[in-house]
């Protein structure tokens, strides 16, 4: 099968696929306009963070399968695969602990203002007396919203740290979830609202969807605890920006991202972002799964689908047939 890879791929992975008699033609610097020309008749498009619109769907006249090599496939046109039947798959919970590394490194960098901390170490400056307050990880409430697999791998972190994790009951979790939710000792609570009530730090795992677009709104954040932390290693389109920079100067609210909305593709083009530079922001560049391990696992995921496609089966699939 004829294989575009559109994005940053293990060279082990694809010496696989090669050894297996696949023809691969690896550019991760394709995006937009380029991807469209390129696609041409390949079978197979394998992207990470590199959106797949519609026009590049049309293009790919052989196009039967869009690999997201990672969990969210929010960049992906999946309604216009869908109508050109062409399956979007990805591979959910590959990169699980590397993101929930970040998380529990953002939620480390607030509390004890590391960030900070090195500037003026570098810059020569010694100051222990600004430097020496920080309350403390343990026996801080941590509120998972989204407990999938890298909400479960936050909140097992987190208890590792002396933490007590809270999440909210939901209907229809399976018994091997409530089995992982006992196991971490996580208390469920009946609401967001009784949550956000409780909890010192508050960690967003969902996807982006309508349901949860800006769902970290003014009423969210007004319902958090003043000096709260907000952590955000998921999607951008979870946080009304201005809502949060708002809470971050009225509240003290303390932000650790590494997602905004409008950010860039790839590169290393210019970004300005009043709320990535505000004072109370300790943001990353959208790195949280990208560790050498979770690259592996997820490469591992991607080559487990295109076996289950060459034997007639379509694994992790999204989208509707």
């Amino acid at each position: 099968m004829k294989i575009l890879i559109a994005d940053s791929f293990p060279d082990s992975h694809q010496q696989i696929l090669i050894q297996e008699g696949h023809e691969i033609t690896f550019n991760p610097a394709l995006d937009g306009d380029s991807l469209v020309a390129a696609i041409a008749d390949h079978e197979i498009l394998i992207v990470r963070s590199t959106a797949v619109a519609a026009a590049t769907l049309e293009a790919g006249k052989n196009l039967k399968l869009v690999i997201r090599a990672g969990a969210g496939t929010n960049t992906i046109d999946k309604p216009s695969a869908t109508e050109l039947n062409i399956r979007v798959c990805n591979v959910p919970g590959a990169n699980a602990v590397a993101v929930a590394e970040l998380a529990m490194g953002l939620i480390l960098s607030i509390d004890r203002n590391i960030p900070d901390n090195v500037y003026d170490l570098n810059k020569g400056t010694w100051n222990k007396k600004k430097y020496a307050k920080a309350r403390g990880l343990y026996g801080q409430k941590v509120g998972i919203l989204g407990l999938g697999a890298i909400g479960f791998a936050v909140a097992e972190r987190a208890r590792a740290f002396g933490m007590p994790v809270y999440a909210v009951k939901k209907t229809g979790r399976t018994a091997e979830a409530e089995k992982r939710i006992s196991a971490a000792d996580i208390t469920q609570l009946n609401s967001v609202d009784e949550l956000l009530a409780e909890c010192d730090i508050v960690s967003l795992h969902m996807p982006a969807s309508a349901d949860t677009k800006n769902i970290v709104n003014q009423d969210f954040l007004n319902k958090m605890k003043p000096g709260a932390m907000l952590i955000n290693t998921s999607r951008g389109e979870l946080v009304d920006e201005e809502a949060l920079i708002a809470a971050m100067d009225s509240k003290g609210i303390r932000a650790g991202l590494d997602v905004y909305q409008n950010e860039p593709g790839s590169g290393d083009p210019a970004f300005e972002s009043k709320l990535a530079s505000h004072a109370n922001v300790c943001g990353t560049h959208h790195i949280g799964a990208s560790t050498d391990q979770a690259q592996v696992a997820v490469a591992d995921g991607a080559l487990q689908i295109i076996a289950a496609y060459a034997a007639g089966e379509f694994r992790n699939c999204v989208n509707p047939a």
